[in-house]
């Protein structure tokens, strides 16, 4: 409970703590707004026929996604960078306890984040819609319910996905380098690769996996929770790898 409390004080004492956290929600709800004002003009005749109301209200997560995976990364690199890692290492010796407890830590931080983010995001771009009279979504439908868990789910993901970042690249710039690539690079290059290895790409991949659970029109092999199921997966693996790292390389 000590080295709980510790890491906690540490936490909100960091105030890009705090600027991350906020970020994470402006960005997210701005993006899913403008995302909403370019279907304003003449979307009787544009709109598409598996138009997902849940679905566009939640665009703003694929830029959000990387403030809170800097926020995870954090945990750490913020730590490596001052040296203050050292001293946490003589009063926690026990390294997997302390990536444990950073872990709870962050998701704990992650999930009031995520919570406040899509919650905004849903209100903010639920009014746009119905101001400008297109569909919205139907907030008592199982779909659309599950949609918003997902969402949750999935920035709390990947805040745990920068937290192992963080410890593997001791970085800032690294961690934030590897989550550009894996959350965006990859899902846009995707596409373009020859045959069933685009395909497999652009179903399987972890992140693009994720991102299609809180949709409520997709068609795919991975909605919903199986789509998350993966992103969970590949976050495990990237955790596990962490710790063997964290465990045995030098502070």
């Amino acid at each position: 409970m000590d080295l709980l409390a510790s890491e906690w004080i540490k936490t909100r004492s960091i105030r890009t703590t705090w600027i991350l956290a906020a970020g994470t929600v402006l960005v997210t709800v701005v993006v899913s707004l403008l995302g909403i004002s370019g279907l304003v003009a003449g979307w009787q005749a544009d709109l598409p026929a598996d138009f997902d109301p849940t679905g566009v209200s939640f665009k703003g997560i694929l830029v959000g996604q990387i403030l809170v995976a800097t926020l995870g990364a954090q945990a750490f690199t913020s730590e490596y960078a001052t040296g203050q890692i050292v001293t946490t290492l003589t009063t926690a010796p026990r390294r997997a306890v302390l990536l444990v407890t950073k872990l709870a830590v962050t998701a704990l931080v992650a999930l009031a984040t995520a919570v406040l983010t899509v919650a905004s995001s849903l209100g903010a771009s639920q009014a746009a819609l119905a101001a400008a009279g297109l569909p919205t979504a139907d907030l008592t439908d199982a779909g659309t319910v599950r949609a918003v868990l997902c969402a949750v789910g999935y920035l709390v993901l990947t805040a745990v996905l920068g937290v192992a970042l963080g410890a593997l690249t001791r970085s800032s710039s690294g961690a934030l380098a590897v989550v550009v690539t894996v959350a965006l690079l990859v899902p846009a290059l995707a596409p373009g690769l020859p045959g069933a290895l685009g395909d497999l790409a652009g179903t399987y991949w972890p992140t693009t996996a994720g991102q299609a659970s809180y949709t409520t029109t997709g068609t795919g092999p991975l909605t919903g929770a199986a789509g998350l199921a993966v992103m969970a997966v590949s976050t495990l693996w990237t955790t596990l790898a962490a710790h063997v790292t964290f465990r045995t390389r030098d502070a």
